[in-house]
């Protein structure tokens, strides 16, 4: 189908917008392949260390270069682009509302940019539907921040209650929303026997053996030697994770005990990054297990990053 071409200014407006209409790069991403037919071109962009702007750009002037196969996505980036009236998503990141104003700016910009360009394009407003259904999507993902605020809400409650045995049930359920909400497929509900939480789950092709504490004193190296003979009781390659709210004793990260080398240690400050959304908590667990295999230390402090 012919179309008009599209004007510079447009271009400018569109990159614009979707520089500012998403906060998170992996939603930004979603919402173009979604939005796209021939999204495979999407892939070629380094999204992950490029500044949003920049992937975008180049995509844009990809696209442009090739205007013969993406015309018909670029005009369904403007038209999807410019018809976002909905920047409720942006709430968690905008404390002092300046990102809102900024993507409602720039949206207003691209619609004044790209009157006109959608009357022939009948395709477009028939896959309305689709539309709606993708946008539905995208919402289901910008969730994930929210879900993961109620869960850090739970957190920072549990934190000040004086029931220690009810304390510990909330974080059974706590540490078992939070590893279902990162897909790390916990295998069995995590149980709770006395002030230690017990499961497993599953990351990265390794299954893991997870132990919670949650008590007035650090670990002490007896605990991790206990850990280490569940592990060693499993399948060879079993892993471990440790988690110890209020911390580890010296002597926990000086053991050069090999029954320890099986498992990562986690603290009360990594569960908060990753509760803050600072860091993911796969992303935790494979720097920590690759930092351990890199130098055999086991309780490596993400904070020091």
């Amino acid at each position: 189908m012919k179309v008009q071409k599209i004007s510079t200014q447009a271009l400018i407006a569109l990159k614009d917008a979707l520089a500012n209409v998403y906060w998170r790069k992996k939603e930004l991403r979603q919402f173009i392949e979604l939005t796209m037919e021939n999204s495979y071109i999407v892939s070629t962009i380094d999204w992950q260390e490029n500044p949003k702007y920049e992937s975008v750009s180049q995509l844009i002037d990809r696209m442009v270069a090739r205007q013969a196969m993406y015309q018909n996505d670029l005009l369904r980036l403007l038209q999807e682009t410019s018809n976002i009236n909905d920047f409720s998503h942006l709430k968690y990141w905008d404390d002092k509302g300046d990102l809102t104003k900024r993507a409602k700016e720039s949206v207003a910009k691209l619609r004044a940019q790209t009157k006109g360009y959608f009357d022939t394009l009948k395709e477009l407003n028939e896959a309305a539907e689709k539309r709606l259904e993708n946008i539905e999507k995208v919402k289901h993902t910008i969730s994930f921040a929210e879900k993961l605020n109620e869960l850090k809400n739970q957190f920072l409650e549990l934190a000040t209650s004086l029931n220690h045995q009810q304390r510990g049930f909330k974080l059974e359920k706590l540490l078992n929303d939070l590893f279902h909400l990162f897909d790390l497929q916990p295998k069995a509900p995590f149980k709770l026997t006395g002030e230690q939480i017990d499961g497993s789950f599953t990351f990265d092709n390794h299954d893991y053996l997870l132990e919670a504490k949650w008590q007035t004193s650090q670990v002490n190296a007896g605990d991790l030697y206990k850990f280490g003979g569940k592990i060693s009781g499993k399948l060879k390659n079993t892993l471990g994770l440790f988690v110890s709210l209020d911390g580890y004793s010296s002597e926990c990260t000086e053991t050069g005990s090999p029954v320890v080398k099986s498992m990562i240690l986690m603290d009360g400050q990594d569960l908060m990054m990753v509760l803050d959304g600072r860091i993911r908590l796969n992303e935790m667990i494979f720097i920590k297990r690759r930092h351990a295999s890199d130098t055999g230390e086991i309780y490596f402090r993400i904070s020091g990053l």
